[in-house]
């Protein structure tokens, strides 16, 4: 059963107005979740440079449609991990709700919306020129994450817009969150390992960046990404343990 770890979907009553003094009841930083945050964010930071900036200074209209893939791709990336540190960690209602809003936002009004218009430009760029789609493993993967993430959200938000009005609200709700929360977890390296097929093996990384540079914005800035996200973790939150 739920407990009070859990993820708060509603602010308790009377307690929107709570001092710095409830802040401090429980400390919601562990010793090295402030490194791993810095750590996550550099690793985003250099994956998003590189992917940019190859793309940049390498005559973006030359490639039309294309030119949205890697760049989209790796903004929508860095918006989802900003998605998941701003919950990590949260302990406090106002800071569990603070950090649901921040969440949202990131997750689904910015990530969203641009991982799918970076997803279509790859697929529009295919069917105008006459070419085979997902025929790679980045490409495979690509669409499995994309139709995880469709279910991801839907159900993400089913469980707190409305009360999780949506799955019966209340502890049902907070149940459907829990699920919502292992999945991303699961759901957040297919999302790495993606980008490390697109980066390092692609004909568009191996003809434009040299094999250091790959290996450092695809495969050990993606791995970094990873576990500065899964140290900060908490695990008892979502009690399957």
């Amino acid at each position: 059963m739920p407990d009070s770890e859990d993820y708060e979907l509603l602010l308790p009553p009377g307690q929107e107005d709570m001092g710095q003094e409830e802040q401090l009841v429980k400390p919601e930083v562990r010793k090295g979740d402030v490194v791993a945050l810095y750590a996550a964010m550099g690793a985003a930071a250099v994956f998003l440079f590189v992917s940019w900036i190859t793309v940049l200074i390498n005559d973006p209209t030359n490639v039309a449609w294309f030119s949205l893939h890697p760049t989209l791709q790796s903004l929508a990336l860095s918006f989802f991990v900003y998605g998941i540190l701003t919950l990590q960690p949260t302990s406090q209602p106002k800071t569990k709700a603070a950090g649901l809003s921040r969440h949202q936002l990131a997750i689904f009004v910015c990530a969203f919306p641009i991982v799918t218009i970076g997803t279509f430009a790859v697929w529009w760029n295919k069917h105008i020129r006459d070419h085979n789609h997902f025929t790679t493993w980045h490409g495979k993967l690509g669409l499995v994450s994309m139709c995880w993430i469709l279910v991801q959200i839907a159900v993400g938000g089913g469980s707190v817009w409305f009360g999780g009005a949506a799955f019966g609200g209340g502890m049902k709700a907070k149940l459907i969150w829990r699920y919502h929360r292992i999945s991303g977890y699961i759901l957040f390296p297919l999302l790495l390992l993606t980008a490390n097929f697109g980066g390092l093996y692609s004909h568009w990384g191996t003809k434009y960046l040299s094999l250091p540079i790959r290996v450092i914005a695809y495969l050990i800035a993606p791995l970094v990404i990873l576990v500065a996200v899964y140290i900060r973790v908490r695990l008892s939150k979502m009690n399957i343990f």
